[in-house]
């Protein structure tokens, strides 16, 4: 087997672990499912960088890792059971979910229903939920196989970007008069700026991205107004503003936060794609003890939110925004398949340095 591993103290190190794996050692109520293809975006970056905090890490431990410095990124993706001791999973089923950056994972499926099941494994079963479920693609009404690339990329981003919505929504949006959002060019980005323009009341939203994705994200046509970051000084300041931060930039948060001064609202940090500029400088320790900064979980706000309105409901509220954000992406998104590990490799140090055209959608397949 192959896997794909992160250095935890320092995620620009990588190294690929090839090993043995018997394919016949597993225990009762326990499945193997092989790896076939996972999404590739900012995102993953950012589980490596909250790898520790929020533990990302936990998932799904690094082979031959005594030491335990190295982890696996979790990855969005579909695999194939190739074989199985549980009655009720049948092995050639196809399977959506998390997934690490592997050929093979076992996994112990448990709540089992015709449309999906948990993964009972006990290094687990104190993470979010959201991270150990499974779909059943054989149960799934409609399933359209040409759609797998589309939903391992956007299906975690965009009900991220939901859930936002829905937050900001449920807040009023903090009475702002404006939304910023930093990184305007991420996907989950895009996905929270489409979802806020088909709300009537919501308040302006204004992008801020690099210099070189000015245009594409002007072109998206999603933002009321783009900016790039050397453009921050035409931001008007008077305005009550709500910043979401996609990309964990500290100099330009500060930036933002001394010249809104009292007009911040309130600044939800959601991911890290500038992951270099994150610092431990004592910036970033005023925000974290300024209540108007606040980390925006999105498996926590799901649950909640499940538990207000009926998982049934929320489940048809989210389908429908994420059907719709699929259907958008269709005129802005292309899809890029990479084959294998020595690929992902190249197109992660690519990823880490922000050298990704941000109209691709990148799938790894280890098929071929």
């Amino acid at each position: 087997m192959k896997e794909f591993q992160t250095l935890k103290s320092d995620i620009t190190k990588t190294r690929i672990f090839e090993g043995e794996i018997d394919l016949d050692v597993i225990d009762e109520d326990e499945i193997i499912v092989r790896v076939e293809t996972f999404s590739f975006t900012a995102n993953n970056i950012s589980y490596g960088v909250a790898g520790d905090t929020l533990g990302y890490w936990q998932f799904f431990p690094a082979k031959e890792n005594i030491d335990d410095q190295w982890g696996c990124i979790p990855m969005w993706g579909f695999a194939k059971v190739i074989s199985s001791r549980h009655k009720e999973i049948q092995e050639n089923e196809r399977l959506f979910g998390y997934f690490p950056p592997s050929d093979y994972l076992k996994l112990k499926p448990t709540k089992i229903t015709e449309q999906n099941f948990l993964d009972a494994v006990s290094h687990r079963k104190d993470l979010p939920i959201i991270y150990n479920n499974y779909l059943r693609l054989d149960g799934e009404i409609d399933y359209d196989q040409s759609t797998d690339s589309t939903r391992a990329l956007l299906f975690p981003l965009h009900l991220t970007a939901y859930c936002l919505c829905d937050a900001l929504k449920c807040e009023n949006y903090f009475d702002s008069d404006q939304v910023i959002i930093l990184s305007a060019s991420s996907k989950t980005a895009i996905g929270l700026a489409q979802g806020l323009s088909e709300e009537n009341i919501s308040p302006k939203v204004l992008g801020l991205t690099s210099s070189g994705n000015f245009q594409f994200v002007e072109k998206l046509g999603c933002y009321d107004e783009v900016l790039s970051y050397d453009q921050i000084e035409n931001i008007d300041f008077n305005k009550f503003s709500v910043m979401v931060d996609m990309a964990g930039n500290s100099s330009i948060l500060e930036k933002l936060k001394i010249s809104l001064g009292d007009n911040l609202r309130k600044c939800l940090t959601v991911g890290a794609t500038h992951w270099q500029k994150i610092s431990s400088s004592e910036e970033v320790v005023n925000n974290a003890q300024d209540p108007r900064f606040e980390f925006f979980f999105a498996p926590g706000h799901a649950q909640k939110r499940a538990g207000d309105l009926g998982q049934e409901l929320f489940n048809t509220n989210s389908n429908e925004f994420l059907k719709r954000r699929s259907e958008d992406s269709k005129k802005w998104m292309e899809i890029r398949e990479i084959e294998g590990f020595g690929e992902l490799s190249n197109t992660y140090d690519a990823m880490l340095t922000g050298n990704v055209d941000p109209k691709l959608g990148l799938i790894i397949n280890l098929n071929k």
